[in-house]
């Protein structure tokens, strides 16, 4: 029994949709099929959840939406008509996207995640219209219907653990379910999203819900590689990777899964297959608990992301201040700032924190307010940093992998601002300025893959 997630691009037009049928249709195990909004056909094409959000936009401001409502409509007509699907099924459709800002909201957040949600459930409800039209057993099934209750955050839900007690009630189906991804229903009834990646948690969460042998997730690519191909032409491709490879290159900018996005399927114990919407045969990249160490490549992948941002401090005989870190801890939880890491000296250390949570304002609060708490010589934040991971679950049995990674950079001329090693070996992150990021990310490439 498989769950299968498809994104936004393997959806975009009906030509994307007759792939996923053939994938639907060459294995009676894949049961369960989640689906995101139509994505881009072409380049320099607008997504449907960008049009939903101009048109909840335009809602909220009293705006015309006449023509963004066309568009949205156009996109779907466009899939429909092209199965033949008939039109007293696609009306429905089209007048959901009509009457969206009808609706009642408990605020604007509320409208925006109901907007945005409304890609993935009118293009699940399109989809299970195509595949019945095909001649397949098919069913829409709506998170509510599925037992998804999720905390109440409009834009950043939470899965309740309850849920999968109720999910698992749509185990060994004998029907193809066609299931919404990005959002799910607080105990209110409204309508919230998860994070981004937010179809991927929603396939993650199916495939424990109801213990899928499989959770295969089909993107544009034929395997997940072990460098940003736009920085290394043909990078080698990930047979196998861990679920802590996977979080750890998340979390540093690999684009295939957002960080988040695998915890339901590591909670049950799902292997993870990435796969090609275009390519289906090839075998991809399978993701899962253990595997067996690689005697070619210690090192697995290599990743980087300039998403951060660090405080520095600096006060001479830090280290005898008892109190010191629980002081400036204290005012960043006040401040509902939650920080990376915290690389430290006798007489320093810098506060490394993603800087998406942080503004200018807040900045000069937490400037003023910490130099009040612990009175340092010196404090400044830079926002010229990029992190950099080298992982491999591999790397805890070889020596000499930060010599020869440190190696590497100082041959590049890269000058390293931080340097820290993960306690479960599998992972060593190096901090650059921006500037050097791609350089350094290639730089590591050559040195344990070429």
């Amino acid at each position: 029994m498989k769950v299968i997630k498809f994104g936004g691009s393997s959806l975009a037009s009906s030509t994307q949709l007759q792939k996923v049928l053939s994938i639907v249709q060459a294995d009676d195990q894949r049961k369960y099929v989640i689906v995101s909004a139509p994505g881009k056909r072409f380049a320099g094409d607008t997504k449907v959840t960008d049009l939903l959000i101009q048109y909840a936009r335009q809602t909220i401001h009293h705006q015309d939406t006449a023509a963004v409502v066309e568009t949205i409509i156009d996109r779907y007509a466009e899939i429909g008509r092209g199965f033949d699907v008939p039109e007293d099924q696609l009306t429905p459709i089209f007048d959901i996207i009509r009457h969206l800002p009808n609706q009642a909201y408990a605020d604007n957040t509320y409208l925006m995640a109901a907007f945005k949600a409304h890609g993935e459930r009118l293009n699940a409800k399109l989809v299970a219209a195509v595949f019945a039209q095909a001649g397949l057993n098919a069913r829409y099934l709506d998170p509510k219907d599925a037992g998804m209750v999720v905390t109440d955050v409009p834009d950043d839900a939470q899965i309740i653990e309850s849920s999968y007690d109720q999910i698992a009630k749509w185990a060994n189906s004998d029907q193809i379910l066609v299931i919404p991804g990005f959002f799910a229903y607080n105990r209110n009834g409204q309508i919230c999203t998860f994070s981004r990646g937010g179809s991927d948690i929603t396939g993650a969460i199916i495939a424990r819900g109801v213990n899928a042998d499989r959770y295969e997730n089909f993107t544009d690519v034929d395997a997940i590689y072990a460098v940003n191909p736009a920085l290394v032409a043909q990078p080698a491709a990930i047979g196998e990777m861990t679920f802590r490879e996977m979080r750890e290159l998340s979390y540093a900018g690999f684009s295939v899964f957002h960080d988040e996005a695998l915890i339901p399927a590591i909670q049950g114990n799902i292997t993870v297959n990435v796969k090609n919407t275009n390519h289906p045969e090839a075998p991809g990249t399978l993701i899962k608990s253990t595997r067996e160490a690689s005697t070619k490549y210690p090192v697995t992948g290599i990743a980087s992301s300039s998403s951060f941002c660090s405080l520095y401090l600096r006060k001479y005989l830090l280290n005898k201040e008892v109190g010191f870190g629980r002081k400036i801890l204290t005012i960043l939880e006040d401040h509902h700032v939650s920080y990376e890491h915290m690389p430290s000296g006798i007489d320093d250390l810098t506060i490394i924190f993603d800087e998406h949570q942080l503004t200018p304002e807040l900045e000069k609060e937490l400037t003023a307010e910490i130099s009040e708490a612990v009175h340092p010589d010196e404090i400044y934040f830079t926002h010229d940093y990029s992190i950099l991971m080298v992982v491999g679950e591999s790397m805890r049995n070889r020596v000499g992998i930060m010599s020869r990674a440190a190696t590497a950079l100082a041959d590049s001329n890269i000058k390293l601002i931080m340097v820290n090693q993960g306690a479960s070996e599998i992972s060593i992150m190096f901090g650059v300025h921006d500037r050097d990021a791609d350089q350094a990310v290639v730089a590591l490439y050559n040195e344990f893959f070429n």
